[in-house]
C-alpha cells in the first residue's frame, strides 16, 4: 500500500470489493450513496485520450469510483481546501495519480484548467439546497457549503458545463426530485438537453429522494428516456439486487 498520511478524525473506507480506498471525515463531508450511483450512471468514455471532469468533487469519490472503469483522464475540481486535500491523498492512496488530478479552485474558474469544448463527460454532485439569509446557517461551515448553494448555484454549474463540454458531450448529475422541473429548465437554458432520467426510491412504496440526470450538450429536443425506478432497499432492509450490482460489480 502507498504510504499516505491519514489525519486526525479521518478514516479510510473501501468500495469496489475493497479495491478502491477513499479518505473520509465526518467533520467535513462524507460521500454517500448519491456519489456511488452517479459514478455508475452515465456511459463512461473508455479511452485514455478522453477527458472526464468532476465538479463540486468533495472528497473525490465520484471521480475515483469512475476511474476504476475507464482509462480516461479525470480532473476533479473542489473549492474547499480540506476536501481537496483529502481527495488528493485518496488519489495517491489508490495509485491513481497518473490518471486523476485534483484542483482546489472555484468551479467558475474551470476554464483556467481545461480548454473550452474539450471535456467528454462532466460529473456533478452539487449542493442540493437553496440558500437563504433568513435561515440560521454558518456560511463558512464545510458541511453547510457542501449542502447549500452558498458558493455556487445550479445555473452557474450549467454555464460551466456548457462551456467545458464538447458538442454532444454528457453532463451527469444527481440532485433532489423536488427541484426536478427547475433543473431541467436550467439545463435546457444552457443547451444541455436531458436524455436519461432515473428516480431513486429508498424502498418500494416510498417517495423518490434522488434523481439522476444525463444531459447532452446541444442535443436534439425529444427522445427523453425515463428509466425504471431504482429501489435501494428490500422490505427487510437489505440492498436490492440492482444496488448490490452497482456497489460491488466493477464496470469494464
Amino acid at each position: 500500500m502507498v504510504n499516505v498520511e491519514i489525519k486526525s478524525g479521518e478514516r479510510v473506507d473501501t468500495l469496489v470489493e475493497g479495491r478502491m480506498k477513499i479518505i473520509q471525515s465526518p467533520e467535513v463531508f462524507s460521500f454517500g450513496m448519491d456519489a456511488v450511483l452517479l459514478s455508475r450512471f452515465p456511459k463512461l468514455p473508455k479511452r485514455a485520450d478522453k477527458l472526464i471532469l468532476d465538479i463540486c468533487a468533495g472528497n473525490g469519490a465520484v471521480g475515483l469510483l469512475a476511474s476504476s472503469a475507464t482509462k480516461a483522464q479525470i480532473i476533479e475540481i473542489e473549492l474547499q481546501e480540506k476536501l481537496a486535500d483529502m481527495a488528493e491523498r485518496s488519489v495517491e492512496l489508490n495509485g491513481s495519480s497518473t490518471q486523476v488530478r485534483v484542483i482546489c479552485d472555484d468551479l467558475k474558474n474551470t476554464l483556467h484548467h481545461v480548454a473550452s469544448s474539450t471535456v467528454d463527460l462532466i460529473f456533478c454532485n452539487p449542493p442540493y439546497f437553496k440558500f437563504s439569509h433568513e435561515k440560521s446557517l454558518n456560511e463558512n461551515d464545510a458541511l453547510t457549503i457542501a449542502r447549500h448553494e452558498i458558493k455556487t448555484n445550479f445555473e452557474t454549474i450549467c454555464q460551466v458545463a456548457q462551456q467545458a463540454l464538447k458538442p454532444s458531450g454528457h453532463f451527469a448529475l444527481v440532485h433532489r426530485p423536488e427541484r426536478f422541473l427547475e433543473l431541467t429548465d436550467s439545463l435546457r437554458q444552457y443547451n444541455l438537453v436531458p436524455k436519461r432520467i432515473q428516480f431513486v426510491y429508498p424502498k418500494l412504496g416510498s417517495e423518490a429522494n434522488l434523481v439522476l440526470i444525463d444531459a447532452v450538450k446541444d442535443g436534439k429536443a425529444g427522445g427523453e428516456k425515463f428509466l425504471s425506478p431504482l429501489i435501494v432497499h428490500e422490505s427487510n432492509g437489505n440492498y436490492t439486487d440492482e444496488i448490490n450490482k452497482i456497489y460491488f460489480e466493477e464496470k469494464k
